[in-house]
């Protein structure tokens, strides 16, 4: 019943699906307005990524597989774990939207950022991934884009998989899922460490000589029951616990400043009912996440001057209906959340609370046969600035059988973080009661196709915005403004057995003041990947050109600009089913081993190896 269920919302939404020319058509996509949608008929460029690709690329974190994304640009300060920034369309990381099942993932951190590069590639089941604004539909935060990290699998069969590599690299994973009449039960476990490498080999202290390395555990649980056709409900939750260390990069001035070990723990627990019949579809979801993050020196302890923890509490409720009008529909809703965040030193601890309720109203309709016009709109209240509304619009016109253009215009905002509005008297940082969201306009023209057998996009784009805030003296202000613009050129296409996919992509993002490139962006970008199978030999090779970018050194006074050169990066993946049920793996990653960086002063893995297996029942 659950899939039947969910057959039947898809089946209402495409009453509005005019344009299905693609092989795409079927596609069906929830975050563009949060119900199902073919993915062609999102106006906005959309890309979804399956677990059969994350298994196909042997992707062993989160970074790994958005990096393959149109639009994408990561920088990180290690391997796998270190901190890391992801950057949609030049927009900062801030400005990418992060959702776990729908739910925004928690912002603990001084940067205002979602800690992305914390969640474990074992929970993903789908990634769908939205370029372009989106505040109207989500609010706060969806100024480049939204990726929304789907853990709920249709899938029904049970799992385990084993894996080792380089550099001390070991993966061991299981899922057992189980139906009972019109229940499924899933519970899934997983543990994955490295002992890695030296992230920061220029540190001038000593003890930042040894490996960086990760681990990591993870657990879900799940269960979803059809109570009708019409009724399903589902109760999950999962939680992770990483450990990572990482460098200080010059001898430190006390004990207090010697921190490099980090212990992360993530829990969370989502519940929801959903009803679909005929033209009406409406979900209830209820969430809360907790997370702590401690800071401290290796040499010292937990224990001691220098440890600082964050505990972060989020509790998330959305209410949401979509009604089929016509050759098309209207969604409406109300969300509401509150962050609790206690930062705490040996000496002392600041506390804050926030409050956020936001209302939308969403609609999409094929007029004339060949036109799609779609507008959203959003307020949402802030406890601290009021109300803050965004919106936005677009259109697409199949002007000849199998080729659309679209147009859109869209509004966003980003809400400062809780310590950047209220200040942390333990770090030295001032409130500020007179900061402002930053805001966004953008633009966006856009031509795609099918021609033969090629699936192709163009886009180009241009986006402002202003109040950015910046760090100066003691606390936070709106000081800058910034213009990015870009041309980006998607295309799909199968040649017999072969599968090629490829991303072409320049931004041009500056800072309004200084016209200076905006800082660890790469302007230029080519994804390729090709992959088939020959006589059951599944393989998969994948290119990326990272271009030139700059960054800040920091160990001169003053600082100064430097830049970092482009780089080729090949990776080659292949696999092989000895048994309906058994399919062993191997994966060289940078197969040319070569020297390069994303974050000044930090190096990169190198040439990698990797063998696993999975079994299937």
């Amino acid at each position: 019943m659950i899939k039947k269920l969910s057959l039947l919302s898809a089946l209402s939404v495409t009453a509005f699906s005019g344009w299905a020319q693609d092989s795409k058509s079927d596609t069906l996509v929830v975050t563009a307005n949060r119900f199902q949608q073919p993915v062609n008929t999102v106006l906005a460029p959309t890309d979804v990524v399956t677990r059969e690709q994350i298994d196909k690329w042997q992707s062993k974190t989160v970074l790994d597989v958005l990096r393959r994304l149109p639009g994408v640009d990561i920088s990180q300060s290690g391997g796998m774990g270190q901190q890391a920034s992801v950057y949609i369309r030049g927009t900062d990381a801030r400005h990418a939207l992060i959702l776990m099942d729908g739910v925004p993932v928690p912002r603990p951190n001084l940067s205002n950022e979602s800690n992305l590069y914390q969640i474990p590639a074992a929970l993903i089941q789908r990634i769908e991934y939205i370029r372009g604004p989106r505040s109207a539909v989500y609010g706060s935060g969806a100024i480049g884009g939204v990726i929304n990290i789907i853990t709920e699998s249709q899938e029904e069969t049970s799992q385990i998989e084993a894996g080792v590599g380089s550099k001390g690299y070991q993966e061991y994973a299981g899922t057992l899922r189980q139906r009972f009449g019109d229940t499924v039960a899933t519970a899934a476990g997983a543990y994955q460490t490295t002992k890695a490498f030296n992230v920061q080999p220029g540190s001038t202290w000593d003890h930042d000589g040894d490996r960086d390395g990760f681990r990591n555990k993870t657990f879900f649980g799940s269960l979803q029951h059809a109570f009708s056709d019409s009724v399903n409900g589902f109760f999950r939750g999962y939680g992770y616990a990483n450990n990572i260390d990482y460098d200080v990069g010059s001898p430190p001035f006390s004990p207090a400043y010697s921190a490099d070990e980090n212990q992360y723990y993530n829990q969370s627990w989502d519940t929801g009912l959903r009803y679909s019949a005929d033209s009406y579809s409406s979900q209830l979801i209820a969430s809360f996440q907790k997370l702590k993050s401690y800071n401290y020196s290796s040499l010292y302890g937990r224990y001691h001057d220098g440890t600082t923890l964050d505990r972060m509490e989020q509790r998330y409720i959305q209410w949401g209906n979509n009604l089929i009008v016509g050759h098309g529909s209207v969604s409406a809703g109300v969300d509401w959340k509150q962050e609790k965040l206690t930062a705490t030193t040996q000496a002392d601890a600041d506390s804050y609370k926030r409050d956020t309720t936001g209302l939308y109203l969403t609609g999409q309709q094929q007029v004339l046969d060949s036109v799609t016009l779609e507008a959203s709109g959003r307020e949402d209240h802030d406890e601290q600035f009021g109300w803050h509304g965004t919106w936005q619009t677009a259109a697409g016109w199949e002007f000849v059988e199998g080729y659309r253009a679209t147009l859109s215009y869209g509004t966003g905002f980003l809400a400062p973080g809780l310590t950047q509005q209220f200040g942390s008297p333990q770090y030295g940082i001032a409130s500020n009661p007179n900061l402002q969201p930053e805001e966004s306009r953008q633009w966006e023209a856009g031509i795609e196709g099918v021609t033969g057998p090629l699936d192709w996009r163009v886009s180009t784009w241009r986006y402002k915005i202003d109040n950015l805030i910046s760090y100066d003296n003691d606390g936070y202000y709106n000081v800058k403004s910034a213009t990015i613009k870009g041309l980006e050129w998607t295309g799909n296409m199968a040649t017999g057995p072969v599968n090629h996919q490829l991303t072409l992509q320049y931004i041009d993002p500056r800072d309004d003041e200084t016209d200076e490139r905006l800082l660890r962006r790469a302007r230029k970008q080519v994804k390729y990947d090709i992959s088939g199978d020959v006589a059951n030999l599944g393989w998969d090779v994948t290119y990326q050109y990272i271009g030139e970018r700059y960054d800040t050194n920091f160990n001169t006074f003053p600082s100064e600009k430097v830049k970092l050169g482009g780089i080729s990066l090949w990776d080659l993946a292949v696999s092989y089913p000895v048994t309906s049920a058994l399919t062993v793996r191997g994966k060289i990653a940078n197969l040319f081993d070569k020297e390069y960086e994303t974050v000044y002063g930090y190096a990169t893995a190198g040439r990698e190896y990797t063998l696993s297996g999975s079994y299937t029942f």
